[in-house]
């Protein structure tokens, strides 16, 4: 992580307050996730699940991710990763109903941590009706119960006991371990799973919040508590940026906006000001945050250098994922970028697990038709 600008230091009390305010547990999940995502992939495998070879034989047009918040991000990762080298299309849909274009051809992957997120249920039951083959990632809930309605149904059982968006490295890797075993996805080469993990772990050691309350992370967070929040990164780093984007949300409840270069050099990199601007810009006063990686097209990488250099904001930071692969990349930005949102969930003073509003909004749907 690299900063180019200068930031205040922290304050020497987040230890204090993420003791006082992390009331159930978050940072202990988010520690885990090198751990949960290990479990996972290991847990999905042709001696446990024996449908999964007769699903690997037929020929998908493509898969379809049904699913919502945490239990949808994964369908993001995946999508991406299709798309930089899978061997059919994955889309993602969040809502009640399916697309027009959809037909059983296209096989069905449904999350839902809890089991009973209405939306994706809605979605599902539709397409088994219709005729779809669909594979259920789920803790437990009606999902779960599916396949004892549907033979053209099959579960991989997740592990419960905590928020979705905490329990991603359960989620993604039980998708990820699914689309490989399909052909999907490609199978890495031996040890190479378990070295990128050893990786992780040392990042998620390093990033660790309580171990460096003074670090990197805790004066970017320090930056950004006063000032809007801007996200901007390539097109395969999409997942990662809105990820971080619901993290911000959910954790710190704060808003932040996504840009994805080089999309948005050609609309949104007016309003940034700068070269050839006429307007006062002094005004711009956001964080502006540019996640990177050592794959992405060299053309893509001369434009984020440039806004990086010409943007009107004094507060620029480039994250870059480490490691090898997209994969790999996605993942520390993850860990890294979940660590910035717990440190700003922390200084605003916020339980980083309470999401009053979405709780009150389920309980007024609960009672109404």
């Amino acid at each position: 992580m690299s900063e180019t600008s200068t930031t205040p230091s922290t304050t020497p009390s987040l230890v204090e307050l993420a003791h006082a305010l992390d009331n159930e547990g978050m940072i202990g999940y988010t520690r885990a996730f090198v751990h949960d995502f290990r479990q996972g992939l290991n847990h999905v495998s042709l001696e446990r699940f024996d449908w999964i070879s007769e699903l690997a034989n037929k020929k998908w047009t493509g898969i379809l991710c049904l699913g919502m918040g945490g239990s949808a991000a994964g369908g993001d990762f995946l999508s991406a990763l299709a798309s930089f080298q899978g061997t059919i299309p994955v889309q993602v849909q969040r809502d009640y109903i399916l697309p027009a274009w959809w037909n059983p051809t296209w096989l069905i992957l449904a999350t839902s941590h809890s089991g009973n997120t209405e939306e994706t249920l809605e979605a599902t039951e539709t397409a088994l009706k219709a005729g779809a083959t669909v594979v259920a990632i789920s803790t437990g809930g009606i999902l779960a119960g599916l396949p004892e309605l549907y033979t053209n149904c099959h579960l991989v059982p997740s592990i419960g006991g905590q928020p979705p968006r905490t329990a991603f490295g359960h989620i993604f890797s039980r998708q990820l371990g699914l689309l490989r075993q399909l052909r999907v996805l490609p199978m890495p080469q031996d040890g190479a799973d378990e070295a990128m993990m050893e990786r992780l772990q040392q990042a998620m050691d390093g990033f660790d919040l309580l171990k460096d309350p003074e670090g990197d992370i805790a004066q970017l967070a320090m930056c950004m508590v006063e000032r809007p929040i801007a996200l901007l990164g390539p097109t395969e780093l999409t997942p990662v940026l809105n990820r971080f984007k619901n993290q911000l949300n959910e954790n710190a409840a704060r808003f932040a906006r996504v840009g994805i270069v080089p999309e948005m050099n050609h609309n949104e990199s007016v309003a940034w000001g700068g070269v050839g601007d006429d307007r006062d810009t002094s005004g711009i006063d956001h964080v502006l945050l540019l996640l990177t990686w050592k794959g992405m097209h060299n053309r893509v990488q001369r434009r984020m250098d440039w806004m990086i250099a010409h943007a009107a904001t004094d507060y620029a930071w480039k994250l870059e994922g480490e490691g090898a692969t997209l994969l790999e990349s996605m993942l520390h930005l993850c860990i890294l970028t979940d660590w910035i949102s717990l440190a700003l969930s922390f200084l605003h003073g916020k339980d980083p697990a309470s999401i009053g509003p979405i709780s009150a909004l389920k309980e007024h749907l609960n009672s109404v038709e």
